[in-house]
């Protein structure tokens, strides 16, 4: 399967399920297919995020993972020294991640962004790509429910696909506006970079990289 078979695969699936209703069900769907060798989880690099490794730096506090997916930046993040935790809604997502690094320091948890567990609260908290692909009420839920993990001194990465405010959304996955970032802060985080970039894709993408801070 192309790359563009398994993009158009993944947004069918989260037509589907946005037109039942349910913003997230999809994630599982895409999973399980992937696991089955249905289908090809079009982000999953199999290789930590290249924005998060040039931006990230050692540490030994708590980290938290938005969306982990199949475990790539988490690792990176636990071979840097923090004690992580990452999170996925679908359960064969991280089923897969656990097999793949057996043993790994990560605790790797099952819930649900748009309903965290009650009490999280991490000092590094990042989110790639996450927010980016849920629409409406999620999107603004998710964008809140991710500023909420930050604990007291605690620092937020963002890393997402980018667009102007006069440009069109596209297809899924929906580029974040500056407002948008920008909203990361409104519960009460402090920004100190919302900038916009060309990654390293051929032809380049223009991604946000956002860090918040909680004083």
């Amino acid at each position: 399967m192309s790359d563009d078979e398994s993009r158009a695969s993944a947004r069918e699936m989260a037509a589907r399920s946005l037109a039942s209703g349910d913003d997230t069900g999809w994630f599982e769907a895409l999973y399980s297919a992937a696991a089955e060798g249905r289908a090809i989880v079009p982000w999953a690099d199999l290789a930590a995020n290249p924005d998060l490794v040039e931006r990230v730096r050692p540490g030994s506090g708590s980290a938290v993972v938005v969306g982990c997916g199949l475990g790539d930046d988490a690792e990176y993040l636990a071979s840097l020294g923090w004690k992580v935790t990452a999170f996925d809604v679908s359960p064969s997502a991280v089923e897969q991640a656990r097999a793949r690094f057996g043993g790994s320091s990560v605790d790797y948890v099952v819930a649900d962004l748009l309903a965290p567990p009650a009490g999280w609260a991490f000092d590094l908290v990042v989110e790639i790509y996450t927010v980016q692909v849920l629409t409406a009420g999620a999107r603004r839920a998710a964008i809140a429910n991710t500023a909420a993990l930050v604990a007291p001194g605690g620092t937020l990465l963002v890393i997402a696909r980018a667009r102007a405010d006069d440009e069109s959304e596209g297809l899924m996955p929906w580029p974040l506006t500056r407002g948008e970032m920008e909203s990361f802060a409104d519960g009460g985080l402090r920004p100190v970079t919302i900038a916009d970039f060309l990654d390293g894709e051929d032809p380049p993408v223009r991604r946000w990289h956002g860090e918040f801070r909680r004083d």
